[in-house]
């Protein structure tokens, strides 16, 4: 192959002249081209996988460079080469996705995202363009020969062919699969092997139907364990005095999948083998055949997966995220993973979490001031601290009774009446002593800390946003997106907050606001389209138990219609012109709140999703671009039925001199954003972005309410568990 490659390479200039005779000749000895879109889609030409280079095809390569071209399978005079761009191999059948495909740039240079050909055909005509595609396939087919022929084997010397070495990786079939689109049925007559955990087991006179579920679907599937048709083993361990098949327990079951005569189901599989893999004492175990509340679900974080609630949850929330990095895939944008731990504060509203390694050990060797001796003033304090958190205890217990308040609540004022009781414990005990070891806080003159000691030398936080980062990056490479957990300190205990979740932020480059709303709306539609698709069980679940409405057909309704688009002026105007009242008043520069928002969307326009653009600069952040009327900011935010708010997004401000004026008003120090002001000195260019919350799209899509079941390990005030 060097040989071959080097004197293709260096007789490139004879390739300009492809004679009929000589192409249809060599077409037979070089290489069949075959199109694949999938592997288009990852190397960027023709299928890596599905062609060969044979040896003695070597050898005819290596004595006729002169005549090397790649060629069709037709072997004609015409240079053809057919390829598949990533973006039709991904592309959905939404024509507004297809639509916003059309629109945006895809990079030629992006991997793994658009092919180095176009998908037409390229003639012996265009001489120029047949040199450069030859020399690129010829490079390509040498690399991917070399990785597909037995090691140590000569590829110019040797006649014998090639040996292809793959390696493939299957995992068992689970029960999603195994049911496909017919529930099964094609299976039926079939002898399969199945793992999973029992749901229940009903054991009759001489049958016994257990219910396994592998997490993989709504539904499961029923196993039949007939007593004549196993041996006495098997029988006692699913229907004797003391089963093992109980709820909980995992099995391995092996059997013959056979049509089922009952309603629920298309098919079962009748046992032959039975295995208990990891029993489960009934006695005990959480998570009986009944109907759980969420909140009692939370208590229980490790096993509540195993719930049809929470597991349906998972497999959207599954199929969202796929559908996430697709949509960007497939429109050009580069993945990229923004730091977790800043220095930077993004929204400028300073609910933080800080970073620190200063307070390491202080715990255990006491700090400096502690007090030499109890004093009777500090004991009344927290005696009165314990009785007036007494009456807050009472008074949730209360509230709970009337529906008021939840036994979450309730346990996290226990909690602190506890805490203050085990304090009051140690004060009167005289346990409150100096320790004997005293670590100080490194401190500066003025008696503040001095977090130049500290692990990075200066403040530090968990993000609120990738967005700053992302759009370092997007000024270098064009467009990107960021997918990962962000933290927020706000001591908030409602439905709709986490102090840890997921966001997903793109930066689109040379993009102003209606590029970032076009972004924003294919993007929601991809992913509502293929939740609709794939997860149509599961959302049938919700819509029976959960949101008991018409879920799908209002999921269907955001595909279906264009989004609306109004200023925040006409927001604002349609609130406070309805004949409705409203818990909080709002006039023009205060924000909306989540009654406004959802009045608009499913009252004004009609269960139509809205994006309002143009909000007053004043309660927007501080890198949104001004407006030219000095009042308002190039934001949007995208407002959908029952939930309100669900992205929102900015042109960013990309003038140095504005930009720089904005950080001064907001009093953030401009030192801390030296680089961010430098992307505007150095080839600034317009850029805009949105922000999901992506928990928050999860419950939109399944109609959940409250925030901290979407998400499998919730973070919020008072709970970090599991």
């Amino acid at each position: 192959f060097k040989s071959c490659f080097c004197a293709t390479r260096q007789t490139r200039n004879k390739m300009t002249m492809i004679k009929s005779t000589t192409t249809t000749t060599t077409g037979k000895n070089v290489m069949n081209t075959r199109s694949s879109s999938s592997s288009s889609a990852q190397n960027g030409c023709v299928a890596s996988s599905s062609r060969r280079i044979r040896s003695n095809d070597t050898n005819t390569c290596h004595h006729h460079h002169h005549q090397s071209a790649v060629v069709s399978r037709s072997s004609r005079s015409t240079l053809t080469t057919t390829t598949t761009t990533s973006r039709n191999f991904y592309r959905n059948n939404n024509s507004n996705t297809n639509d916003y495909n059309q629109r945006r740039r895809i990079p030629t240079t992006m991997g793994g995202v658009s092919p180095l050909l176009s998908s037409s055909s390229c003639s012996s005509s265009s001489l120029t363009s047949s040199r450069v595609v030859t020399m690129t396939m010829m490079r390509r087919s040498v690399k991917n020969t070399r990785l597909s022929t037995t090691s140590g084997r000569s590829a110019a010397g040797e006649n014998s062919s090639t040996t292809q070495t793959t390696t493939t990786y299957k995992r068992r079939d689970r029960l999603a699969q195994i049911k496909g689109n017919d529930r099964g049925k094609s299976k039926v007559g079939k002898t399969l092997e199945l793992k999973g955990w029992v749901r229940s087991n009903r054991a009759q006179k001489d049958r016994a139907f257990i219910d396994l579920n592998d997490g993989s679907d709504m539904s499961g599937m029923q196993m039949v364990v007939l007593q004549e048709h196993v041996d006495e083993n098997v029988w006692q361990l699913v229907a004797g005095a003391t089963s093992e098949v109980s709820t909980g327990a995992s099995i391995r079951v092996k059997g013959k999948v056979v049509e089922s005569p009952g309603g629920k189901q298309s098919v079962e599989v009748l046992v032959d083998e039975l295995e208990i893999i990891g029993k489960a004492d009934p006695a005990t175990y959480p998570l009986q055949k009944k109907r759980h509340t969420l909140e009692y679900l939370r208590g229980i974080a490790h096993l509540r997966p195993r719930t049809n609630t929470i597991a349906a949850v998972s497999r959207v929330r599954n199929q969202l995220a796929f559908a996430t990095h697709q949509f960007f895939q497939q429109n050009g944008f580069l993945y990229v993973n923004t730091p977790i731990i800043t220095a930077s504060d993004c929204e400028g509203a300073g609910e933080q979490f800080q970073v620190t390694c200063l307070l390491n050990g202080l715990e255990e060797e006491g700090f400096a001031g502690a007090a030499a001796s109890v004093a009777p003033q500090d004991v009344e304090k927290v005696e009165q601290k314990v009785k007036s958190q007494g009456d807050i205890v009472k008074k949730t217990k209360a509230d709970k009774g009337e529906g008021n308040a939840t036994k979450e609540d309730v346990d996290r004022e226990v909690k602190k009446l506890l805490a203050l009781k085990e304090e009051l414990t140690e004060l009167q005990s005289g346990s409150n002593t100096p320790q004997t070891s005293v670590k100080e806080l490194p401190k500066l003159k003025s008696g503040g800390v001095d977090y130049e000691q500290d692990f990075f030398a200066k403040r530090s936080y968990l993000t609120v946003s990738g967005q700053l980062n992302g759009e370092i990056m997007a000024s270098a490479v064009n467009d990107i997106y960021t997918f990962g957990p962000t933290f927020r300190a706000e001591n908030s205990n409602t439905s709709r907050h986490l102090a840890e979740f997921w966001m997903v932020e793109p930066e689109l480059a040379f993009a102003d606001l209606n590029d970032d709303m076009d972004c924003a709306e294919a993007y929601l539609k991809h992913c509502i389209t293929h939740v609709l698709k794939h997860c149509d069980e599961d959302l049938q679940f919700f819509e029976k138990n959960i949101s008991k409405d018409n879920l799908r057909e209002r999921l269907q309704n955001v595909v279906d219609q264009d989004f609306a688009r109004i200023t925040y002026t006409e927001a604002v105007e349609h609130v406070l012109s309805a004949k409705k009242k409203f818990e909080f008043p709002i006039q023009w520069g205060s924000d909306l709140q989540s009654e406004h928002e959802r009045y608009i969307s499913e009252e004004v326009y009609k269960d139509r999703p809205v994006i309002v653009r143009d909000y007053p600069k004043d309660i927007k952040a501080f890198y949104m671009r001004a407006n030219d009327d000095g009042k308002t900011v190039a934001a949007m935010d995208v407002l959908v039925p029952k939930v309100g708010e669900l992205m929102g997004g900015s042109q960013r401000e990309e003038r140095l001199d504005v930009l720089e004026k904005k950080i001064e008003e907001v009093g953030l120090e401009k030192e801390s954003y030296w680089w961010y002001l430098e992307l505007r000195k150095y080839g600034s260019v317009p850029h805009s972005g949105f922000g999901l919350g992506f928990e928050r799209l999860v419950q939109y899509v399944t109609g959940v309410e409250n925030i901290r079941d979407v998400i499998a390990f919730p973070r919020y005030p008072g709970s970090a568990d599991f």
